[in-house]
Order: C-alpha cells, then structure tokens, then sequence
C-alpha cells in the first residue's frame, strides 16, 4: 500500500499557499486517505482588544525557552510517522526546524532514528519526547542517547498511559507499511506482533505516576518537560515534582472524549504555577492570531503538530515546512502590530 506520493508534480506544488489551510486542503485532496485520516483524527473565542497609536515600526518575534533563543514563538510538536507525509520524514522536519531557526520535539515513534535526525540538521535546536514503557530498559537507553545526541530537553508525555480509540484508524486497520519502522524502537520488543502502531499491543505503562518524574531525573541532566496538562491541579503536582516546563496538550483531541479545548485550560494552568515554571501551548495552532492569543494568555511559546505534517507532504519534505513556518511567523508580526503589540484578550462566549 502506497503511503507518500514520491514526487507531487510541479504544477500542483506551484499553487499559492496564503494560510495554514490552504495546506491542509492540498494534503487531504494528496495524501492517500489512510494517511490523511491518521494525521486528523481528532466553543470559546478569544478575542483582541486591540490598542492604536502605539509605535509598532520595530517588533521583534524572537523569544527564549529554557534560555534558548527562537526566531519567533512557534515550535514543531511531536508527532509520530512522518514518513506518512514525506520520503525522508523526521529528517526533513529537523532540517526545517534548523533552517527557520525554531525548537523541534522528536517524537519517540519516529520513523527515523535520533540519529538520523540528530545528523540530518547538526547544531539544531531539539528536545526528544518520551513514552514510557512497560519495558523501562528502552526508555532509559532512548533517555540517555538523546542526551548524548544533544537534545537539549526530555518532553514527558503524561496522557497516554492507554491509546484512545482513534476510529478512523480502526476503520482503515491502521498498520505502517512494512518498509517504515519505528527506528528508535527496532529490536526493543519480542515477539512479531506489531497491531499496534507499530509496537506490541499493551506495551505502554499506564502504571506510570508522579514518582516517575524522579526516576527520570536520576537518568539525565536534561530538563524535564511535562505534556499533556490541562487542570491547575495537575500543574502545581508538575511544580513541585521539579519539571522545568509544561505543554498544555490534549493530545490533539485523539485520547479523551470531552477534553478541553488547550486554549480553554491554559489560563489555568498559567495561574496556577504563577512564574514558576515556563507554560507551552499545543494544538489548535492555524494562524498567527492564534499564537498571538496564546501569548496574550500567558503561554511562553506555541507547538504545531498537524500543520508542520501539511506542510512536509507539501513539495514533500523541508521547503513546505518552511513555508508553513514562514506563513505563520508573519501572520505572527502582523497580528502584534495590528493588536498594538499589546497583549490583552477577553473571552466571549459563541
């Protein structure tokens, strides 16, 4: 079964991409329908108030998480199976990254290794997201080579101790096709089942708890970054169990049923851990309003996950990527300048 097109003919990959959903149109219309129902699946508005006559003839979109410098504030999330978008998958996501000079999370279920994308990009800016698993032998082994590798942030995903049914893959009988591997994974599990994307059924470890977040500090010097909060309960436990930032996640809306919207919990969580620790915001990410509102709410930085996959099926690797990255980092400015460049949102009910 064909999961990537290899080469997009030239005519299509000419067409103008203005916004973010220009390229989620082309990669639903391109992708084959397994592919594009795997990256999809998945009623407040936060509106400006808007101050005039303030000097917005020099912005500067650059900022710093966890000391490091960014271009502006929008990373690439972890997502898994980027081989699904384009040939070269991961690697062409670290290349992008590197080249619009912004933080990449590698997922633990990429279909290239840390090294390949380690290498791929030397000198980017990564952070290595994290599952942990029944067997803790491979989580510590990828912990400790993505440290060597120099990442530079561990990104604990805490809302998955299950996989949540995701139906259109049940549909589908979602499998990888054989040539694509879970390269950090190969070899880690006995057996031959693979049912469940790619790995053994059940090898996640729903035991996993707080306590964890101490074990995992006993194995690197890394900074420890918790994805997947959503209540002002759950980020004050991440602050006093020592994480150095939060990633307000629902996991793309793909595990709970009901689960808010991450725009609706981050003024809590931001409340919450009042400065102590850094908060990022992930998922729902289309324009650069939505970066501006997320920063206006208290966020440090935004992470796109579904977007930066349009992008590498467009032109079928880093240059979509980029131009994704582009689109938003100008909707970006020109939404700081058009707001006064100051931050300051009420929410209105619809």
């Amino acid at each position: 079964m064909l999961f990537f097109t290899p080469g997009f003919p030239e005519h299509l990959c000419a067409m103008a991409m203005v916004c973010l959903l220009d390229f989620e149109a082309y990669a639903e219309k391109y992708l084959p329908k397994i592919a594009w129902d795997f990256f999809a699946a998945g009623a407040d508005e936060i509106r400006f108030r808007p101050r005039m006559l303030r000097d917005v003839s020099m912005l500067d979109t650059r900022t710093k998480i966890l000391g490091t410098e960014i271009s502006f504030p929008v990373g690439i999330a972890p997502t898994g199976f980027h081989q699904l978008a384009c040939p070269d998958g991961e690697k062409s996501t670290a290349r992008a990254a590197k080249a619009m000079g912004t933080c990449y999370i590698a997922s633990t279920y990429s279909t290239c290794s840390l090294e390949e994308i380690a290498a791929a990009a030397p000198g980017g800016f990564r952070w290595f997201q994290l599952y942990i698993h029944r067997n803790r032998a491979v989580s510590r082994q990828l912990v400790q080579q993505a440290e060597a590798l120099g990442f530079q942030g561990l990104v604990l995903t805490a809302d998955l101790p299950y996989t949540g049914k995701r139906r259109n893959d049940v549909r589908n009988g979602f499998q990888l096709p054989p040539h694509m591997k879970l390269k950090n994974l190969e070899g880690a599990f006995e057996g031959n089942d693979r049912s469940e994307y790619g790995l053994p059924p059940n090898s996640l470890d729903p035991s996993v708890t707080w306590d964890d977040i101490y074990w995992l500090r006993s194995l690197t010097h890394l900074p420890i970054i918790i994805k997947g909060i959503l209540t002002k309960e759950d980020a004050e436990l991440a602050v006093r169990h020592g994480v150095q930032g939060i990633i307000v996640s629902n996991h793309g809306g793909r595990q709970l049923d009901g689960a808010p919207a991450t725009i609706d919990a981050l003024v809590e969580v931001v409340e919450a851990v009042r400065g102590r620790v850094e908060v990022y915001l992930d998922g729902g990410i289309r324009k650069g309003s939505d970066v501006l509102k997320a920063l206006a709410l208290g966020a440090k930085c935004v992470f796109i996950g579904r977007p930066a996959l349009w992008g590498l099926a467009y032109k079928q690797g880093e240059e979509g990527l980029q131009d994704v990255l582009r689109i938003l980092h100008d909707e970006f400015r020109l939404s700081m300048a058009l707001a006064g460049n100051l931050m300051v949102t009420e929410k209105e009910s619809m």
